[in-house]
C-alpha cells in the first residue's frame, strides 16, 4: 500500500527461506548481479532475507567456485521509508506511490 520501488519483485519474508534456491537459480541464470532487500525500514524482515540470501550465495559459491561475477545480496538502507522521505528523486522511481499514504504514517 502506498507503492514500491520499480521493477521490484514482492516475495513474502515468510515464503523467502524456502524458495531462495529458486530465487538463486532466478537470479544467475538472468545474470542479474545484485538483489536488493526492503521492507518499511530494512531493520527487520528486509535484513533476515538479505542476510538468507548472503549465506544461500557464499554456500553455493564454496561448492562452484564461480570464475564470472558473483550474485550479491544487499539491504536497502532506510527500507522504502528511507526512499520514500529521499523525496521525489525518488517517488518518482515508485510505482503506484501515494503521498497521502505515506504522511498518514508521520
Amino acid at each position: 500500500q502506498g507503492g514500491t520501488i520499480k521493477h521490484s519483485i514482492n516475495l513474502p519474508a515468510q515464503t523467502l527461506h524456502p524458495s531462495l534456491a529458486t530465487v538463486y537459480n532466478l537470479c544467475t541464470s538472468s545474470q542479474i548481479p545484485l538483489v536488493i532487500f526492503y521492507c518499511g525500514s530494512s531493520r527487520g524482515r528486509g535484513s533476515r532475507a538479505a542476510g538468507w540470501l548472503a549465506d544461500y550465495i557464499a554456500d553455493a559459491n564454496e561448492k562452484a567456485r564461480p570464475t564470472g561475477p558473483v550474485l550479491e545480496s544487499v539491504i536497502l538502507k532506510g527500507g522504502i521509508k528511507g526512499w520514500v522521505n529521499g523525496g521525489e528523486e525518488y517517488t518518482r522511481w515508485m510505482d503506484g506511490f501515494e503521498e497521502e499514504v505515506w504522511k498518514k504514517g508521520d
